[in-house]
């Protein structure tokens, strides 16, 4: 029976040394373990400005190939490139205000709901002006090119879905990684 004790207690202890190593080994890594945590912000903003670039890149790639498979006819033009310039993203500095987190958790619950509701409504507006150039762009298009369109708009929209297709973690709607 002593010996029996004895044995048990050595390895609870040797698990709980372990543990222990464990543990220490994990919060010596931690700090490094965000690979931003040690850029300035100036390398971060230059990190921002070439990923912002290869984005804006891979955007005219899609839509050069759009208006290729589209084969839009010069007559087309001016709808497409108003469609086009409607798509483009906005930069809105209103969205980017509420990164200031301090400014928002110091306002009483009734502004920061009316301040949502009043991006919400700019977010609505520049919907239906995307809208309104889809509808003048759709109307010039033959039946063959609308067919495109169509099955175009559609496999982006389930490929994509909202938030531009990314989902914190890295993962798009579908469950398969960003790369994937």
């Amino acid at each position: 029976m002593n010996t029996l004790r004895k044995t048990i207690l050595t390895g609870l202890a040797a698990l709980s040394l372990g543990g222990a190593m464990l543990a220490a080994q994990a919060q010596s890594q931690a700090p490094d373990a965000h690979p931003k945590a040690h850029l300035s912000k100036e390398e971060r903003q230059a990190k921002h400005a070439e990923f912002s670039a290869k984005r804006e890149q891979m955007r005219a790639q899609r839509v050069a190939k759009l208006h290729d498979e589209l084969r839009i006819t010069p007559a087309q033009e001016n709808a497409w490139n108003a469609f086009v310039a409607s798509m483009k993203p906005a930069h809105r500095a209103g969205d980017r205000q509420h990164g200031d987190r301090a400014a928002w958790a110091g306002l009483p619950a009734p502004e920061r709901a009316q301040k949502m509701i009043e991006r919400q409504k700019q977010r609505t507006v520049h919907m239906e002006q995307r809208l309104a150039a889809l509808n003048s762009f759709y109307s010039v298009l033959s039946p063959d090119q609308k067919k495109v369109f169509d099955e175009k708009a559609a496999r982006m929209q389930s490929r994509f879905g909202r938030h531009g297709g990314m989902h914190r973690g890295g993962q798009r709607q579908g469950g398969e990684t960003a790369r994937g």
